[in-house]
């Protein structure tokens, strides 16, 4: 296998983990919304901020490390249509994730201390549930529109 090969499969597993991790956590977290159990809550913010620090977050940095080395290997011209549109994409992906990391964290520390004080959520957990919510789409919808123009390179 050449190098060329070799980062290019680097790369789609960086992207694979980005999106498989993103709607699986995405996935449990919105599962947790519908339950009243602090416990149930707090596993789920506990394991989702524990996947982006241990998956999404180094899969993150290897996209566009591996993407400047594809586009330079197999000499695409920089400003291409599909890759301005790929840049300028995953930089909104980007802006969307970073506040989504901080509220889960956010929302981890609240489950922690209902669970241990034995209290209620506070009023704040649900509007940065929703938040987070809300900011999860254009993240979500941008990677579909970032895989989309990686396979198809509309001109």
């Amino acid at each position: 296998m050449d190098l060329y090969t070799t980062i290019k499969t680097f790369h789609i597993i960086s992207s694979t983990i980005v999106f498989g991790t993103g709607i699986g956590i995405a996935f449990f977290m919105f599962r947790s919304w519908f339950t009243d159990s602090i416990q149930e809550k707090l596993y789920a913010s506990r394991n989702t901020v524990l996947a982006d620090y241990l998956f999404t977050f180094p899969a993150v940095i290897i996209q566009p490390l591996s993407g400047i080395a594809l586009i330079y290997m197999a000499g695409f011209d920089w400003s291409a249509y599909w890759l301005m549109a790929t840049y300028v994409i995953y930089v909104i992906a980007g802006l969307c994730w970073l506040p989504v990391v901080w509220i889960q964290v956010q929302l981890k520390n609240m489950c922690i201390e209902a669970s241990e004080n034995g209290t209620e959520l506070p009023d704040r957990y649900n509007r940065l549930f929703k938040m987070w919510f809300l900011l999860g789409w254009p993240a979500f919808l941008g990677l579909v529109a970032v895989f989309y123009l990686m396979v198809a390179k509309p001109v």
